[in-house]
């Protein structure tokens, strides 16, 4: 059973950063692609980033290209967000996803394995 558990979640001030990790159980880390999502209540799942199972290939939502960056450490069984130049509007409660695709999707309901999220809030 593969098992995601994300931390780095909490109150930041906006234009503040934070970093995102998401440790993945299991020795087949390395053959899944990583996507992070966000959501608020009452609003559907919003893809921000997908890396690839080797991390040659990474792919960001269009509202967070240039401030948000994924990436991923297959010795330690963790993927990252770093967001930079956070809003308030980017208070959600964030989920990493694992998808035993190479390449990931943006579609969340590509992926196999949910976290179960990590809350970040943006004072304004």
């Amino acid at each position: 059973q593969v098992q995601l558990v994300e931390s780095g979640g909490g109150l930041v001030q906006s234009g503040g950063s934070l970093r995102l990790s998401c440790a993945v159980s299991g020795r087949t880390f390395g053959s899944y692609a990583m996507g992070w999502f966000r959501q608020a209540p009452v609003k559907e799942r919003e893809f921000l980033a997908r890396i690839s199972s080797s991390g040659g290939i990474t792919d960001n939502a269009d509202t967070v290209k240039g401030r948000f960056t994924i990436s991923r450490d297959n010795a330690k069984n963790t993927a990252y967000l770093q967001m930079t130049s956070l809003k308030p509007e980017a208070t959600d409660v964030y989920y990493c996803a694992a998808d035993r695709s190479v390449r990931g999707d943006a579609i969340s309901d590509s992926y196999d394995y949910w976290g179960r999220g990590t809350q970040v809030t943006v004072s304004a």
